[in-house]
């Protein structure tokens, strides 16, 4: 019974110790990849296989030092995207300019617009008739740095607590923001299917 029981230890003991190597190989590929990324200058793929080795294991110190890295490249990287889309986007629907769905804004009376600054975002209607240009409401520019479901650096929260993904198109005058998840007092809830979307054009 005693040396059943020693086996079974035994058997539990290397079998952990199997799982505890296979995620620390995975881990250290993972890392690794992100490296051959950051040395190219591709920081959005970089960024995303730091943060997936920082998750493995955050104890370790391929773990620790992933975790520096994308606190670096997201600093980085939301310098870079607030520098193209500050200024003032209209908003053109909820399809992409290319799709036949497009279901432009075209039959409202009024034109949607969104200023963005480097600390906030301002939400305009504008009269197509009189140009009168009217605010709506004003947001400071918050990112989501917790729970991020689609991006480690281009998230934000509205007031409202609804989380945004935004992106940019190669051109960088289109932006595509998109619902991904709601900030409540339970926690965040991942948004998986019928998520708002809205595309905008620069102006």
């Amino acid at each position: 019974m005693k040396k059943t029981f020693v086996l079974i230890v035994l058997l539990t003991t290397l079998q952990f110790f199997g799982q505890n190597d296979q995620k620390t190989a995975f881990q250290k590929n993972k890392y690794e990849l992100a490296i051959s990324y950051y040395k190219k200058a591709d920081f959005v793929k970089a960024i995303d296989l730091f943060s997936l080795a920082a998750k493995i294991k955050p104890e370790n110190e391929i773990g620790k030092d992933a975790v520096k890295k994308v606190d670096t490249l997201r600093e980085l990287l939301r310098k870079e995207i607030l520098k193209q889309v500050t200024g003032t986007w209209k908003r053109i629907g909820n399809q992409p300019v290319w799709s036949s769905n497009n279901t432009s804004t075209n039959q409202s009376a009024f034109d949607e617009l969104v200023e963005i600054k480097e600390n906030e975002i301002l939400f305009y209607e504008v009269d197509k008739k009189t140009n009168v240009k009217k605010l709506l409401k004003t947001e400071k520019l918050v990112y989501n740095d917790n729970n991020c479901n689609v991006s480690v650096f281009s998230e934000i929260i509205l007031s409202d607590g609804t989380i945004w993904n935004c992106s940019l198109n190669e051109k960088s005058n289109i932006l595509h923001v998109i619902n991904v998840a709601v900030k409540t007092e339970e926690g965040v809830q991942k948004i998986k299917s019928d998520n708002e979307e809205s595309y905008y054009v620069k102006i």
